[in-house]
């Protein structure tokens, strides 16, 4: 593992995997109990459904056990949203200040009321109004449609697009 976690940036889907699953023990005991209940139970959802997810073979009770799990995880991930992240502050990380820093300095264009606000760390929220969190809904009908997950990449679409474009 690298010495900072939050510091790495894109993550490997292996990468992703071994973190969730040495999360739990790091995060246990980190915030007050109500806090850590939400918390680890978050994190054994999410190991739970990636490891359903990741099959190489699925049957119907697989399926249903993962649409369940997706469900689970959801509820979750809105009781993290609405009670955990609302007990407490979260700013930029400075590796994100840094890059916004770098992008301001390369565009001259900027107007002063914008760099103004933006000199330290801003405020973060969690946001689930995103596609990753909208696509996780979808994974037992793409799996059913096209086949787990191992089967397919995105790759060959991502190619045909730049081979076009030339």
């Amino acid at each position: 593992f690298p010495h900072n976690i939050s510091d790495v940036c894109q993550q490997a889907a292996q990468n992703f995997e071994d973190i969730l699953q040495c999360a739990i023990p790091v995060f246990e005991g980190l915030f007050p109990s109500e806090h850590d209940r939400v918390v680890c139970t978050l994190l054994f959802r999410l190991a739970h459904w990636h490891a359903l997810a990741k099959l190489r073979l699925h049957s119907e009770d697989s399926l249903h056990q993962l649409d369940k799990t997706t469900r689970l995880h959801g509820h979750q991930l809105c009781k993290f949203r609405d009670f955990t992240c609302t007990a407490f502050m979260t700013m930029e990380l400075p590796l994100e200040v840094a890059a916004w820093h770098w992008r301001k300095d390369s565009k001259p264009n900027l107007t002063s009321n914008t760099t103004s606000s933006m000199t330290s760390a801003q405020l973060k929220t969690f946001n689930l109004a995103t596609y990753k969190f909208h696509a996780l809904g979808d994974y037992v009908n793409t799996i059913c449609t096209f086949g787990t997950t191992d089967l397919y990449t995105t790759q060959i679409i991502s190619y045909i697009i730049v081979f076009h474009d030339r």
